[in-house]
Order: C-alpha cells, then structure tokens, then sequence
C-alpha cells in the first residue's frame, strides 16, 4: 500500500507530467487563462489518463512486447515498434468519448476548450504517460495509480496556475512580462515548490 501510495505522491507532484517533465505546456499555457476552462480542461485528463494508462498498458503486454504473443503461437514476434501509433490510437479514441460527453451535457464548456479539447489526442503529456509507463515497466496496478494520479498532478497545476494568472490580472506587473511571459515565471515557480515534495518519505 505504501508503494501505491507513494507512486501516488510523485506522479501528481515531484514527478508532475507538466512541471517536472514539461509535457503538455501548450494547452497548459493556453488553457490557464480561466479558472472555468482549466478545470474542465483538467477534469478530461483525469478521466482520458486513467483509461488510456490501462488499456495501453494492456496491449502492449499482450499484444506488442517482445514474446507476447507467445499465446497465439509466435513467441517470437516483436510488434513494439507499433507502439507509438497503438498508443495514440487508443488515446485518440478515449478523447473522442470525452468530446461527445462534454458536448452533450456541457456546451458552454465545450465551446470554452474550443480546440484544445480535440487536441488532447495528441497532448504528450498524454502520450508520455503510456511510454513511462512501458519504459519504467510497470505493474498493471502501478499503471492504474500512475496513470489517474498523472491526470490528477496536471489537473491541479493547470487549476492553480488558473487561479494565479486570473489574480494577476490585477498587479502592476511591468509591460515587457505581461501575458505569456508572466506565466512562464509561475510555472517555473510552480515547478520549484511541487519539487519540494521529492523529499517527502513515504
């Protein structure tokens, strides 16, 4: 339970997708501008992370791996170099999902996310959660954990960075680091202050 839970920890924070590994800042930068945006924009990478770590997971055991298709009468076979395109593959159509629910039940903030949403399909931090997860070869349960405590570490630095950036507004802040280069300032900031949590033992 401690390993989980300390699986937990890094992956939200000290080993945070996006301030740790710098995935994913496009839409992270982008969608950073209202608290509203980010949260929902958050809320769908929880959700499409904690599917798409799994079911990758999955097929790359069974089905792309050296030897994993030993099942099937070819121990031989090595399809891993299809990885990549599976992977996306599968991320592509969990994003879907979560467009046509967002869609139907929350218009407005489909039309908020506009085509950050889409996009998801082909966010790295999305991608580089699958492919850390083959390369530190996890367990099926450490990708569950791995995979929504990822989605949960972006959810709260895109939230937080939100709320930072809508408070901002009201500063005096000098012209040459107003907009994008103010919130480069905070992400690194941000980034600093979730590395601290490294030296939490758990």
């Amino acid at each position: 339970m401690e390993h989980y839970l300390s699986l937990a920890v890094k992956a939200a924070f000290s080993e945070n997708i996006v301030l740790a590994y710098f995935l994913g800042m496009c839409s992270f930068l982008a969608i950073s501008k209202k608290i509203e945006t980010a949260f929902g924009l958050g809320l769908a990478v929880i959700f499409v992370l904690s599917i798409t770590a799994p079911v990758n997971w999955a097929i790359y055991q069974y089905l792309l791996q050296p030897g994993a298709l030993a099942w099937a009468g070819f121990p031989e076979l090595d399809l891993s170099y299809l990885e990549f395109i599976t992977f996306i593959a599968v991320i592509a159509a969990m994003v879907q999902v979560v467009e046509m629910v967002v869609d139907k039940y929350s218009p407005a903030l489909y039309t908020s996310l506009g085509i950050f949403l889409p996009l998801i399909a082909v966010n790295c931090a999305i991608l580089g959660t699958s492919l850390f997860m083959v390369e530190r070869e996890y367990a099926f349960g450490e990708t569950v954990v791995f995979g929504i405590s990822s989605g949960f570490g972006f959810f709260l630095a895109i939230t937080a960075l939100a709320a930072i950036r809508q408070k901002l507004r009201y500063s005096n802040i000098p012209h040459a680091l107003r907009g994008l280069g103010i919130a480069m300032l905070m992400t690194g900031l941000m980034a600093i202050v979730f590395m601290s949590f490294s030296g939490i033992q758990l």
